[in-house]
């Protein structure tokens, strides 16, 4: 379904916001619930939203439209996307990561500031999770075809070849002269699994300083951010979407001041010898994962989540745990399956947080 583009009277009417949640509940992986699909008579209660494509998704803001005067800058925020996604992207030769990866293997390279913050996070949890999550497996997704989105199956060399120019362990961070450098020819950064989190958090932190205090930013099928409250209400409702039942919730989350990423495999994947390969690759093994169909997380970023989720959906329920046992301020749901049922797995999520809606 092709998303509808509104003028901003048409925004101030409510009509953008009802086509806006129908698109909602037919696209996306985290979803407004069906109890806010339906826009308020009244003026105060109508809900704004501005959208716009950027870094292969759809990035969404949504707020209030008592806070008419966010409307400027829900359009800076997605301006800023543009941005970063400039800075961020491997798929442009003139990116600074782009650069980076031709130039860091040979030299020192200097970061700009705040991309050299999110490379510190990036590692930190690369080793919190063992190397579930890693940002040099851009290797890897290509080698299984991934990368332009057509899965293939690798030979085993190709595979092992490949993992040689794979790990966290090979980025050298210099905090001091805000540089860094690759210990070792072949690595490649690829912030797919984190750069959408972050762009969401930049666009928070803009929203915020031009005086939008309550708002649901969406990025894709996968990342999400809420601050302050949906009119009338605590907090924004955000359903997950069932992994294998297309137009199903499996559960509904309350969200305030927080961030979800959700990961899993239902929308890039192939078929081989009557085997199913998704497109998260375990950078330990070389490998597609699949023990989990797909891995929620709650975390206080979106960066933070992003990349948690793929960890958790990688490592599965004793990296999940573990790391939740840590680290307080992260919850998670993995849904996994036994035969026909699915499983849901709560971690560290308290039960007023979240509520269950379907098998």
């Amino acid at each position: 379904m092709a998303t509808p583009r509104s003028n901003r009277r048409e925004f101030l009417k409510g009509k953008a916001a009802r086509e806006a949640l129908e698109v909602f509940a037919d696209g996306f992986k985290a979803e407004l619930p069906k109890s806010e699909r339906t826009v308020e008579q009244a003026t105060e209660t109508y809900l704004l939203e501005f959208a716009r494509d950027a870094m292969a998704v759809e990035f969404q803001v949504l707020f209030n439209a008592s806070q008419q005067a966010g409307s400027d800058a829900a359009v800076a925020a997605l301006d800023l996307v543009e941005r970063l996604e400039a800075q961020l992207t491997v798929y442009r030769d003139t990116s600074e990561v782009s650069g980076i990866n031709r130039r860091a293997s040979e030299t020192e390279v200097v970061v700009e500031p705040r991309l050299f913050a999110l490379f510190q996070l990036a590692q930190q949890i690369a080793a919190d999770t063992g190397g579930a999550y890693d940002m040099t497996s851009g290797p890897l997704s290509k080698v299984w075809g991934f990368y332009r989105r057509q899965g293939r199956m690798p030979g085993d060399d190709e595979v092992a070849e490949t993992l040689s120019r794979v790990g966290y362990q090979k980025i050298l961070l210099d905090e001091g002269q805000r540089t860094i450098r690759f210990s070792a020819a072949g690595i490649e950064l690829n912030l797919g699994g984190i750069g959408k989190g972050y762009a969401l958090d930049r666009m928070s932190e803009l929203l915020a300083k031009e005086g939008v205090g309550d708002f649901l930013l969406h990025g894709g099928n996968s990342s999400v951010l809420a601050c302050g409250s949906r009119a009338g209400m605590s907090g924004w409702a955000v359903g997950l979407a069932h992994p294998l039942k297309s137009g199903e919730r499996l559960a509904e989350f309350r969200l305030h001041h927080q961030a979800l990423g959700t990961s899993g495999s239902g929308t890039q994947y192939f078929h081989h010898q009557g085997q199913r390969y998704g497109h998260i690759i375990d950078p330990r093994t070389g490998r597609p994962a699949g023990a989990v169909l797909s891995s929620t997380v709650i975390a206080p970023s979106a960066a933070e989540a992003d990349a948690l989720s793929t960890a958790f959906y990688v490592g599965g329920s004793d990296l999940a745990r573990a790391y939740c046992g840590a680290h307080p301020e992260i919850a998670a749901v993995l849904v996994t399956q036994i035969g026909a049922a699915l499983q849901l797995e709560p971690i560290n999520l308290a039960d007023e947080a979240w509520t269950r809606l379907s098998d």
